[in-house]
């Protein structure tokens, strides 16, 4: 049996296997050498290209990413068993001008290719220049004692006003906090809460609290920045005989208010995409990130934003975006967010390097290093890091306005890999779609719609109900990424003006969970 194997950078001591898993003995041709394996190897691990002596350091994208702790053969597999992490202390990092690459034409997107829309997209204009592409009423809460009425109230007014009057639906986002929260940890609870409120897919926000938490109900409001107040409506429930029936009654005059909420064309510079990776296997680097990258830079070149966070699958990868920053402050700003999330590792004894989960390592991946060079490809190649922000710090409204000191590119958000805190951290920044690739699988939605890419093809067709798009084919068909790239920008600007419903979307998946660092009273 031959199987197919892949070198990516010319510089590489491995290649990834993309046929199925191959039995010891099989025949591999990589370029115009022949290996025969002596163990069997998981499809999307890896295979060294040649002898490695232990102690030698391995590159993949042509970075350095793992340390043989034992000698490897050329041919033999290459993973935990044999090869470590070499992350450590914290770096110092040297600043070097970001001498930009010349991006890719927007002009296609403008032109409204893939979409039939001129201009870009079609959504709603909010009062403060952001651009929500869902009409919705979400439902907040100041503390978890009262999520149980919350998700009854946005139950019962979903079923009367969700589809009349343009409202697209009526959602509870919960959380387990506010109660007995102290200091940083609550504010920074309080500052999420107070960016989802502000979200430009939220027509209209209620806030619930209960009357005795720390999150105190006029504290949440006060930490509020909505532009048109007129949009926010919020009581305690135990100063109110009926918490249901009020509810219902308040979003009912938020409803009145977002029926005048019509889409319009709007500029692609609108559009902010979250980026995330979760489940992620050894065609993660191969297929949807890279794929998602070209998005990022062809986004960029538009004057729009893509999201990164999950800091820590930045680890190992770091410098790689420190050399695209705008600017020498943004160099500095990635610096302190790389090095301070060392730091929250070290100040609770873990060690840095403990992603990847036992989900990656099955499929492929083998230290951290190796998992952010795949992950931070979602960022694209050409597109300047512009954006720096801590958790639950919103974009600015004119980003893609380089006259009111914005623009297209990239904006990095402080938050952890954890795909349900990631996400909503996504959320907090203002995006108004996350695009997910994922290798093993997942249901999960947040609170903005959760567009589910496969980086292999299996999965596609194993999880049609979960999946959005199949960016295995980059290579089970051997479709071109730009090809792919179009097809999957299609279907985005289909999600953004309401054409399309993920996966996510139809299957009532919609939760959101905070980061939590602190002490509990």
């Amino acid at each position: 049996m031959e199987a197919r194997a892949l070198k990516i950078h010319p510089d590489d001591d491995v290649a990834v296997l993309l046929s199925p898993a191959i039995a010891a003995g099989t025949h591999i041709r990589i370029g115009t050498t022949d290996y025969f394996t002596d163990q069997a190897i998981p499809s999307g691990h890896k295979i060294a290209l040649h002898p490695l002596a232990a102690g030698t350091v391995v590159k993949k994208y042509g970075q350095p990413f793992a340390m043989t702790t034992q000698a490897v053969a050329a041919g033999h597999w290459l993973h935990t068993h044999n090869a470590k992490t070499m992350l450590g202390a914290n770096e110092a990092y040297e600043y070097i001008p970001y001498s930009p690459s010349p991006q890719p034409s927007s002009q296609g997107w403008e032109e409204g290719r893939g979409g039939g829309l001129g201009g870009g997209f079609n959504g709603f204009l909010r009062a403060d220049g952001k651009v929500g592409i869902r009409n919705e009423l979400w439902v907040l809460c100041t503390v978890g004692c009262i999520n149980k009425m919350a998700e009854t109230v946005a139950r019962e007014a979903h079923a009367k006003l969700a589809g009349k009057n343009g409202i697209d639906g009526v959602y509870a986002f919960t959380h387990p906090y506010g109660c007995a929260q102290l200091g940083g940890d609550l504010q920074q609870t309080r500052r999420l809460i107070a960016a989802l409120a502000a979200h430009p897919n939220c027509a209209g926000v209620l806030l619930m609290g209960l009357g005795c938490e720390n999150n105190a109900l006029m504290d949440q409001v006060a930490a509020f920045r909505v532009a048109d107040r007129a949009r926010v409506r919020y009581f305690s429930a135990q100063e109110v005989s009926d918490e249901i029936g009020e509810g219902v009654r308040l979003l009912s005059e938020l409803a009145e208010i977002a029926a005048n909420d019509v889409r319009t064309p709007q500029p692609l510079s609108k559009l902010v995409l979250g980026m995330k990776c979760g489940g992620s296997d050894g065609f993660s680097g191969l297929t949807a990130n890279p794929l998602v990258g070209v998005l990022s830079d062809r986004l960029a070149a538009a004057g729009g934003v893509s999201v990164l966070t999950e800091v820590p699958e930045m680890f190992g990868a770091e410098k790689l975006l420190m050399q695209r920053a705008a600017d020498e402050p943004t160099f500095h700003a990635i610096e302190r967010m790389i090095n301070d999330f060392k730091d929250y590792f070290r100040k609770y004894n873990e060690p840095i390097s403990e992603n990847p989960a036992p989900g990656n390592k099955a499929g492929g991946i083998t230290t951290l290093e190796e998992k952010s060079l795949g992950c931070i490809q979602k960022g694209g190649a050409t597109a300047p890091i512009r954006y720096v922000l801590g958790y639950g710090e919103p974009l600015p409204p004119n980003n893609g306005s380089p006259e009111l000191g914005g623009g297209g590119g990239i904006a990095l958000a402080y938050g952890p890999g954890s795909d349900v805190v990631s996400c909503t951290t996504l959320a907090g920044t203002g995006a108004q779609l996350v695009l997910f690739t994922t290798g093993r699988g997942t249901p999960f939605g947040t609170c903005a719609p959760t567009f589910k890419i496969a980086t292999n093809s299996g999965l596609a067709t194993r999880k049609p109900g979960w999946i959005d798009f199949d960016a295995g084919r980059l290579v089970e068909e051997g479709i071109p990424l730009e090809v792919l790239a179009d097809e999957l920008l299609a279907l985005v600007i289909q999600a953004a003006s309401g054409e399309y419903q993920t996966k996510a979307e139809r299957n009532g998946c919609r939760e959101i969970a905070l980061f939590k660092d602190g002490v509990i009273n």
